[in-house]
This record gives C-alpha cells, structure tokens and sequence, in this order.
C-alpha cells in the first residue's frame, strides 16, 4: 500500500471522475507490471492505492516517485511532501497526512519579500497544492519546491494560471470551451485535482482567468512572468 501526496477533496460525480481519472493514470504507469491495485480516500482526503501481486513493490516504489508519499514517520533534515492547506500572517501551513500538519514560518519558505498571503499570490499557489518541505525544529520548503516556483516566474511566455479542485482533463476541456484552446501551451498537472495552464507569449493570464472562471468552481490564481 501507497498513500499518495495528492488528495481527492471534491465530492459527487466529481469525486468519481476523479478517481476515474487517477485510475487511468495509475494503469498508464504500472498496467504492465504483476500488480492488481485498488483505489480508495481516506478519511483525510489523501488517496492510498491498496497493491497486490509479484510487482507490488515495484509498482508502490513507481507511484510514490512520480506523485510523492505520504509517510508515518519523519526524520530531521529528510525531504517529504504535504499539501497547502492554509496560511495566515506567520507563513503556510502544509498537511503532511496522518493528522500532521507542518507550519513553515515565512522566513523558512524562502520566496523572497512579503506577507505568507502576498507570496503565495505571487507565485499562484492554490490550496491543497503539493509541496516538498524539509522536516526538522524548524521546517523549512524544500529546495526542489523553492526552484520550481521560481521558474515559473522566470519561464518563456506570459506566464501560468493555476487551478485546483478539477482534474487535467477538466481544465482541458474548459479552455476549450471557453474558447481559448489555441492561448494555452499545456496544461501541467500538480496534483490530481491541482493543475497549471502554461500560457505563451501574447496570452494575458489575467484575461484567461477571468474567462475560464465562471466555468470552474475552482480557486484560481495568476503566475506573471518578469
């Protein structure tokens, strides 16, 4: 058994398509191993995929590396991933699963200048986005997540709008529908249900945003490139 660090917070048909979609995911990556699999939400929203078979291992190792483990134990300066799940005037707050929640002063986040609020919209990140952070008396993020933050703002093109509670193939298809397929570069998953639209050049993120907007109920947020 593996628990993802993503999570599955939308309920209803939602929910369902969701874990279809993760579902068809998970076969991509490990359908051609000896392994059998089972997908369920846990009371914490984070989602574990039950493994059973000769390539059990094999296939948890494979899941946990391209979406991140949610683990028991931690150790002093080891990185791990937790979801954002909240921020106020002392810096953000990350669920790392199991009723552990890790709070990151703003002096640890490492994002430059500002209130824990003002650095998050700078950088676009959505709630229940996945963070690497290093654990120990004073957490920190980890360099991997300071790096990829930073190079969104510095990346060709316009810039990114982030979106969280839809699944990739949900953006997709929004974009479309509101006419913008031709605006966008691709849309890069996150998270199971946090996604970020890479736009290029002559693209106004803001404009997109407010375009996609009344089609998703989503929080949505600008990355501008300088």
């Amino acid at each position: 058994m593996v628990v993802l660090a993503t999570k599955c917070y939308v309920n209803g048909g939602a929910r369902e398509r969701a874990l279809d979609s993760l579902g068809s995911l998970i076969g991509n990556e490990i359908g051609e191993l000896d392994a059998s699999w089972t997908v369920r939400v846990r009371e914490d929203d984070f989602v574990a995929v039950d493994l059973e078979g000769g390539d059990a291992t094999v296939a948890s190792n494979l899941l946990a590396e391209s979406w991140g483990e949610i683990t028991p134990d931690f150790e002093d300066g080891e990185p791990y991933v937790g979801t954002l799940e909240s921020w106020d005037d002392a810096g953000w707050t990350l669920d790392a699963g199991d009723d552990t929640l890790v709070e990151i002063s703003v002096d640890e986040l490492g994002l430059g200048t500002g209130s824990p609020t003002q650095i998050r919209d700078r950088f676009g990140v959505v709630q229940h986005t996945p963070l690497r952070f290093v654990y120990g008396e004073t957490p920190r993020l980890a360099d991997a997540t300071r790096d990829r933050l930073y190079d969104w703002t510095r990346e060709d093109g316009s810039g990114r709008v982030n979106v969280n509670s839809a699944t990739r193939g949900e953006v997709r298809a929004t974009v479309n529908r509101a006419g913008h397929a031709e605006d966008i570069v691709t849309v890069e998953r996150l998270g199971l249900l946090e996604q970020s639209i890479v736009c290029p050049e002559g693209t106004d993120p803001p404009g997109l945003l407010a375009s996609i907007g009344p089609y998703l109920q989503s929080e949505l947020k600008c990355v501008l490139t300088s």
